[in-house]
């Protein structure tokens, strides 16, 4: 049996962190490599602004280091935090849950829309976006303007992401949403069943990535 794939969720919220745990269900079958959600103790309680994601970053790196028993590391923060410095030093593959996200969704339809937590997370979005080279992909990106904690669990988090989830389909005419922020997994499912177009979770696409390498690498 080869290492665990560890989630690591860079903010110290542990709703956030249990709420990705409970999206890893799926991918929890008999004879695959373990699948461990971890929270970033020392970081921000919610990654809003860019300064946020920059004080997120060293406390991760430190948490992986002490991980050298991973198969694969999955970065779940949709700014991918630190996902150069991560791959620099360690051993294993790492995902990041937008980067990932992203290009699950480019497979799922051509016109893609997200939802971001707020508007000061959609210019940080979009300049990754431009670096991936797949810009032109993306028809808008539309914020719920909530925190990372109320995503996590607050009562009206489905409504409003439906709300928003309407405007891109309809007005911006997205063939596939995707939930810009590790607080929203527990949404998924149901969201794609009240607006009838595919909803990518982007930490689920993460897992997904790093559970095919690993797979392939322990059958060679």
């Amino acid at each position: 049996m080869s290492g665990p794939i560890l989630v690591i969720n860079p903010n110290s919220n542990p709703d956030v962190t249990a709420g990705l745990d409970a999206a890893m269900a799926p991918f929890r079958m008999d004879g695959s490599p373990p699948i461990e959600c971890l929270t970033v103790s020392e970081g921000p309680f919610g990654i809003e602004s860019q300064a946020d994601s920059d004080a997120a970053v060293a406390p991760m790196l430190t948490l992986i280091k002490a991980r050298p028993d991973a198969a694969a590391v999955v970065i779940a923060c949709y700014s991918d935090p630190g996902i150069d410095a991560a791959r620099e030093i360690s051993k294993a593959p790492v995902f990041g849950m937008q980067e990932s996200g992203f290009l699950s969704a480019m497979a799922r339809g051509d016109r893609i829309g997200v939802i971001a937590i707020a508007d000061a997370s959609i210019l940080r979005h979009r300049k990754y976006l431009r670096r991936m080279g797949v810009l032109d992909r993306l028809v808008a990106e539309r914020p719920l303007n909530m925190s990372v904690a109320e995503t996590a669990t607050g009562a009206g988090t489905f409504a409003r992401l439906q709300s928003v989830s309407e405007v891109l389909v309809q007005k911006d005419q997205a063939d596939v949403v995707v939930l810009g922020c590790a607080g929203l997994s527990a949404h998924r499912a149901k969201l794609e069943a009240a607006i009838g177009r595919p909803v990518v979770d982007p930490t689920q696409a993460a897992v997904a990535m790093a559970l095919g390498a690993v797979l392939v690498q322990s059958t060679e």
